[in-house]
């Protein structure tokens, strides 16, 4: 109750108007990096890794302890992580949320692979959160948000789709199925490359042996395990048409399933990189502010720019945390993820998933 009335006093008016222009947060962290009347932050409290085969991206499951101000969360949904990289700069990438659904203030887990192409970003979030990050550093949250989430009467039987680290949000549906004793089945298909890459292995395989209503297959591509396909999930799940799906990995998959479920509703997916150069080449892309031209080659506007040298802001590079938003002054564009095209003049659009298609002019 007292710390209830405590946040909500920190969260008035009047100690706003007390701590303006800087905001009562900037004040609080000068004290305990851990409170926090509007922000979110969090603290590691544990790294574990979940591979390190030789060759192979290091992956980890990082549990953060976050400040009171955390709203929790669904399962299947994601959240931005901020890197204060000094200077006053701060980067920020996605993380889907793995563990089950968590309530306010509750720890979370988000579970990382480490990447070398984080594009033109010179910090690259992940490699520091699986190589350099020791329990007790301090990174910065966005409360949770996406709809790639579980209906809150699950159907009957349900069928789970994954690749490679797209497995994350799917464990975590999994994971809050299995806490809340669903009595229905799960059908769960995942793609990773080989035994040694494969995340959450020994949860997975524990899995396997307990049953409990899970029907598991793990196919390794490199021991030359089918992709999807129609027949294959006709194989694994008869009738598959009429068995709500939630889908999610690499745009090659991605792109399977929808093909699978052509024609249904029972397809809900999520890219954890959306497709490479899926425009049109052709025209040119005008970077209006900086008065820079370059030949439209196909690549999302956001590839562009850069490839030009600017360094516009951007986050998840997947359409989902909206910080790439920048005005089209004129042009024509498509999002590479759902294919709808838009041509209207002064619009807002996300440009790591849009495709100019001719002339297009932005404000970059």
């Amino acid at each position: 109750m007292a710390l209830d009335l405590g946040g909500r006093i920190l969260r008035s008016r009047t100690v706003a108007a007390l701590a303006s222009p800087h905001g009562i947060d900037r004040y609080l962290t000068q004290i305990n990096p851990m409170l926090a009347a509007h922000e979110v932050r969090a603290r590691i409290t544990d790294i574990h890794p979940e591979v390190s085969a030789p060759g192979a991206p290091r992956v980890a499951t990082v549990t953060l302890q976050p400040t009171s101000t955390w709203r929790g969360h669904r399962a299947g949904q994601h959240v931005s992580v901020g890197i204060d990289t000094g200077e006053g700069r701060r980067t920020t990438r996605v993380f889907t949320v793995s563990n089950t659904e968590g309530k306010p203030g509750e720890p979370l887990t988000i579970t990382v692979r480490a990447h070398d192409d984080e594009h033109a970003t010179p910090y690259s979030i992940s490699k520091y959160l699986t190589e350099r990050a020791t329990v007790g550093t301090l990174v910065h949250l966005s409360q949770a948000e996406g709809d790639f989430v579980l209906p809150d009467r699950v159907p009957e039987h349900i069928l789970l789709i994954s690749g490679g680290s797209g497995i994350t949000p799917v464990m975590s549906m999994l994971r809050s199925l299995q806490r809340r004793t669903h009595r229905g089945k799960v059908t769960f298909l995942h793609w990773a490359p080989s035994a040694d890459r494969q995340i959450f292995a020994d949860e997975l395989e524990e899995i396997r042996h307990q049953g409990h209503g899970v029907d598991l297959h793990i196919l390794h591509t490199d021991d030359g395990a089918p992709y999807l396909s129609p027949a294959l999930l006709e194989k694994l799940v008869p009738g598959y048409r009429e068995v709500p799906a939630w889908a999610c990995g690499p745009a090659s998959l991605i792109e399977a399933a929808q093909a699978a479920y052509d024609g249904t509703e029972s397809l809900r997916v999520e890219y954890f990189k959306p497709p490479k150069n899926a425009g049109v080449a052709g025209g040119e892309m005008e970077f209006a502010r900086t008065g820079k031209t370059v030949a439209n080659d196909g690549a999302t506007i956001l590839d562009q720019a850069e490839a030009a040298g600017l360094t516009p802001e951007s986050g998840c590079r997947m359409g989902i945390c909206f910080s790439c938003t920048t005005n089209k002054s004129s042009g024509r564009v498509r999002n590479v993820l759902t294919g709808e095209t838009s041509e209207l003049p002064d619009e807002q659009i996300r440009i790591c998933v849009s495709t100019p298609e001719g002339d297009c002019s932005v404000d970059l």
